[in-house]
Parts: C-alpha cells; sequence; structure tokens
C-alpha cells in the first residue's frame, strides 16, 4: 500500500568529532545504505544532531551518494545547506552547550540500486573556528559539560 514504511535503517554516532576544515566534512558514523524494493518508493530521512563551534555559523546537509539533497535554493554567495545553527561566541557561556539541530527529507532516489545518504557538516562564517560534534567548544573535565548522540534514520516508504 502506498504510503506503508517497507524498511528502517539508522546510523548512531556516540563518539566526538573536531573539524578545522572550512568545508562541509562527512560526520563519521552518519552514514548508512539503503537498498529500495522499487524505484518509485521514496526514502524518508531524519537527521538528529548534537554540534557546535568555537565560531559562529555552521550548518548540516543531506546527501545522497555525492549529490547534496534537501538544501536550500542557490543564491549568489549564501550558503546552501539543509539546516543551519548559530553559536554565538560573544554570548556568556554558550560555548559549554551543544546545540541540536534536527532535519528531515523526503527523497526520490529512482532507484532499486543500493544508496547511501550521509551527513556532512560545516562552518560558513569564521572559518579560522573548529566544528564539533557530539560535544561542545569547551570542553572541560566537569559534570557541566555534556556529550551527546546524533543519528540518521532512513525509512524505505511505498510509492
Amino acid at each position: 500500500a502506498t504510503g506503508k514504511v517497507l524498511q528502517v535503517v539508522s546510523a548512531t554516532k556516540t563518539d566526538t568529532q573536531t573539524t578545522s576544515t572550512a568545508t562541509f566534512v562527512d560526520v563519521s558514523g552518519l552514514s548508512l545504505s539503503i537498498t529500495p524494493s522499487s524505484a518509485s518508493n521514496k526514502i524518508f530521512l531524519v537527521c538528529d544532531i548534537n554540534i557546535d563551534a568555537s565560531g559562529r555559523y555552521f550548518g548540516i546537509r543531506f546527501v545522497r551518494d555525492s549529490t547534496d539533497i534537501g538544501i536550500g535554493d542557490a543564491e549568489s554567495n549564501r550558503t546552501r545547506v539543509t539546516v543551519s545553527s548559530q553559536s554565538n561566541d560573544s554570548a556568556s557561556y554558550d560555548d559549554y552547550v551543544m546545540h541540536n539541530s534536527s532535519a528531515s527529507f523526503l527523497d526520490t532516489p529512482n532507484t532499486t540500486s543500493a544508496t547511501t545518504y550521509k551527513i556532512q557538516a560545516g562552518k560558513h562564517y569564521d572559518t579560522a573556528s573548529n566544528l564539533y560534534i557530539n560535544r561542545p567548544a569547551y570542553d572541560d573535565d566537569n559534570t557541566y559539560i555534556a556529550r551527546g548522540i546524533s543519528t540518521l534514520t532512513a525509512c524505505e516508504i511505498a510509492g
């Protein structure tokens, strides 16, 4: 029946990741492969990620194989992302907390071949700063510092 969930595949990242590059990078552990049973079926993606930066303005995007999907339209110099978060490094204690971002997207891959979905994260301002996954920018060894998890889930939906 149309709309029925046929399969669910998920990935969970419990460790931390730090990057200092000014480009979007793969988030290790947030990649999965799903093989649709019909080319008319859709893949519903859900991501929940804990992210922070030592500077400001960072975001995530969905990627199918090597193609960015579920991102905003191109407009001059603006960065195309699925969802953007802001760390305000001028606010007191902001760098001691992770910023939770969630996103979903209904993809139509039009294939019955194994398809890889992944999450990329990157900074689109203050490129000299670091980007952190599952930890805050300040990582003091104290009980007020938290560690989080991030997840990516793909559901095949009958078309």
